[in-house]
């Protein structure tokens, strides 16, 4: 039964992204822009970390893509409350949990989709790495998509109005970006910031996946960030669920 409403649910919403081809390719411009024109300017700069620059930056653009796509998923859920869309849902016996999971493996579909096509262009820039290290940095995607996702739909259940769910989500998202070392690593910085920069849960993912891009996998980076992507999209998940419910969407 799960599993046939979340179908259910993860098909209305896809085929609804599908009809919006240009939003779904207009995702990925900014972190392209980032590739075209800052990774350039990396090119033989002592980074202090294995492999080329761009085995560097492309992981962190991957994990952007997800942190501001994800973040900002809820969107969708005010609109669908002006429209009467939620309380149309609140009447069918398709299960809560449905309602969200459904969504948010949408939401994993399409930026997965997204960073297929970053890797691509990045390819063609000049990375290069391991299929496996590539297919394990779109799983980090999906699962930092589905923690992102969840939480932001169950915010946008507690707000009416996009003039106050878009201010609270930039004050969330610019400061983890800019503490994750997602454009560098923090090792860089001073030694304050790489301490601060680990109580952010994105440092753990894109330190993981940096190491699987220079095809290291058994490594302490790799055991932490996997934990913490797991963790995440089950706390979310469950957060999400309960405000559902909650909420009675």
């Amino acid at each position: 039964m799960l599993l046939h409403d979340t179908a259910l649910v993860y098909g209305r919403y896809l085929r609804q992204s599908l009809r919006s081809r240009f939003a779904l390719l207009f995702g990925v411009l900014m972190p392209l822009l980032y590739l075209l024109f800052f990774g350039p300017l990396l090119t033989g700069l002592p980074l202090g970390g294995q492999g080329s620059s761009w085995q560097l930056l492309v992981p962190g653009l991957l994990l952007q893509l997800g942190l501001f796509g994800a973040s900002f998923a809820g969107f969708t859920i005010i609109i669908e409350k002006g429209q009467g869309v939620v309380e149309r849902m609140r009447v069918t016996p398709v299960s809560r949990l449905a309602l969200l999971l459904g969504r948010v493996l949408r939401d994993a579909t399409l930026f997965v989709f997204q960073a297929v096509l970053l890797v691509l262009a990045a390819l063609v820039m000049g990375l290069r790495a391991p299929l496996a290290g590539v297919l394990i940095g779109f799983a980090f995607v999906a699962l930092l998509t589905v923690s992102l996702a969840a939480l932001s739909y169950a915010l946008a259940m507690r707000m009416d109005t996009p003039q106050t769910f878009g201010p609270t989500i930039n004050a969330l998202t610019m400061p983890s970006m800019l503490l994750s070392g997602l454009m560098l690593p923090m090792t860089l910085g001073p030694a304050w910031l790489d301490v601060l920069s680990h109580l952010m849960p994105f440092r753990y993912l894109v330190d993981a996946m940096r190491d699987a891009y220079v095809g290291a996998y058994a490594t302490a980076h790799m055991l932490y960030g996997a934990a913490v992507a797991v963790g995440l999209a089950v706390l979310a998940v469950t957060v999400g669920t309960r405000v559902f419910r909650t909420a009675g969407a």
